[in-house]
C-alpha cells in the first residue's frame, strides 16, 4: 500500500543520514520514478526532505525536524530503545524491528549523537550464556501458538530430571532471573502451571485450539509470586578468602560476617531442599557448613560419593 510505503520512506529517512533513490526503490520493490514521486508526497505533507545529486546523493530530512514524542526526554526514550533492542536480540521479531525504526523517528537528527552515546551507557541482553542454542524457534512457536490461541504438546523436564508428556494452553511467556518460562493450563495436572523453556523438549504447536481461561497473566503471575515460601533453615557457613566474591554475589551484606584472617561467616535463612546441596558443593572445599549438623552430615555424604565416583574408574 502506498500509505504505508509513505510512512516507512519517513521513517527510514528520520533514522538514516542519507539514503539514495536507488537503495529506497530496491528496499520497497518499486521503481526510482515511483520513490521520485513518493518524496514529493512526502514533501507535501509538511515533511522537510531535502535532495542532494551526485554519487553520495540521495534524500535527508531536514536536522531539526522530528515527529512530535509528547514531552519524552532523551534518556526516556533511550530506556525504549535499549529494551526493544533487547527483545529484539533474544526472540529476532521483524516487529520489534519495525517498531525501533518509528521510534528512532522521534528523535531529531541533531539528537541522533547524544542518543548513540546514550546507547553505549546501556545495554540490555537476555540472551542466555550458553547462547543461540537455547532456541529462538522454540521462543515464536510458542508465541504463535499463545496468539492464536492453539495447544503445545512438549516433554517436560522436572526438577527431578523425570519427564512427562503435556499438553498445555499457553498464556504467556515470562523472564524472570535470567530464564524463561511458559505459563500456561496443563491438561495432564488440570490446573495452571509455570514451565521452563529450557526444560521442554520436543515442543509442537498443535492445530487443536482452545478458548482462553479469564485468568489474566498478571494476576497468575501474581499469585505463584505470592505462594507460601518453603520452609527455610538457618544457616551457618565459613567460607574462604579465595570465594569471597561468589559469596557476596549470592549473599546479602547484612548476612556476611568479615573475620580476622579473611574468612566469612554466613549466617542465611534458605530453603531445605535438593538445590541447595549442589549450591554449597559448588564452592568445593572452600566453604565449610558448620550448621545445621543434618545439612553438613549431607554435603559430607555426598562429598564421600563423589570421591567414590572417580575411585571407581580404576
Amino acid at each position: 500500500m502506498k500509505l504505508d510505503r509513505l510512512l516507512a520512506i519517513t521513517m527510514l529517512l528520520l533514522n538514516r543520514k542519507r539514503i539514495s533513490a536507488k537503495e529506497l526503490s530496491e528496499r520497497f520493490e518499486v521503481s526510482q520514478r515511483t520513490i521520485y514521486r513518493d518524496v514529493e508526497t512526502i514533501n507535501q505533507a509538511g515533511v522537510p526532505i531535502v535532495s542532494y545529486a551526485g554519487n553520495t546523493g540521495g534524500y535527508e530530512i531536514m536536522d531539526q525536524y522530528r515527529l512530535d514524542r509528547q514531552f519524552l526526554s532523551l534518556e526516556e526514550l533511550q530506556s525504549i530503545i535499549a529494551g526493544l533492542r533487547g527483545i529484539r536480540a533474544t526472540v529476532g521479531d521483524q516487529e520489534i524491528g519495525a517498531l525501533l525504526d518509528k521510534v528512532g523517528a522521534l528523535v531529531a537528527k541533531s539528537e541522533q549523537d547524544p542518543i548513540a552515546a546514550l546507547n553505549n551507557q546501556l545495554i540490555i541482553d537476555m540472551n542466555p550464556w550458553r547462547g543461540e542454542k537455547f532456541g529462538k524457534e522454540k521462543l515464536n512457536d510458542l508465541r504463535t501458538a499463545i496468539r492464536e490461541t492453539r495447544l503445545v504438546s512438549f516433554q517436560y523436564m522436572s526438577s527431578q530430571s523425570e519427564y512427562t508428556e503435556r499438553t498445555v494452553e499457553p498464556m504467556g511467556i515470562v523472564v524472570k532471573g535470567f530464564n524463561w518460562y511458559l505459563y500456561g493450563y496443563c491438561l495432564l495436572r488440570n490446573d495452571f502451571r509455570v514451565f521452563r523453556l529450557s526444560r521442554m523438549k520436543a515442543v509442537e504447536v498443535l492445530n487443536r485450539t482452545f478458548i482462553r481461561k479469564e485468568e489474566t497473566l498478571e494476576k497468575l503471575s501474581y499469585g505463584w509470586g505470592k505462594k507460601e515460601p518453603p520452609a527455610c533453615i538457618q544457616l551457618i557457613l565459613h567460607a574462604q578468602p579465595n570465594v569471597r566474591a561468589q559469596v557476596e554475589d549470592y549473599f546479602q551484606s547484612e548476612q556476611i560476617e568479615e573475620l580476622p584472617d579473611g574468612s566469612t561467616r554466613i549466617t542465611a535463612y534458605q530453603p531445605d531442599e535438593p538445590w541447595l546441596h549442589g549450591m554449597l558443593l559448588s564452592y568445593g572445599p572452600s566453604l565449610r557448613v558448620l550448621e545445621p549438623p543434618h545439612l553438613a552430615a549431607i554435603i559430607k555424604n555426598k562429598a564421600k560419593q563423589i570421591v567414590q565416583l572417580y575411585d571407581n574408574e580404576h
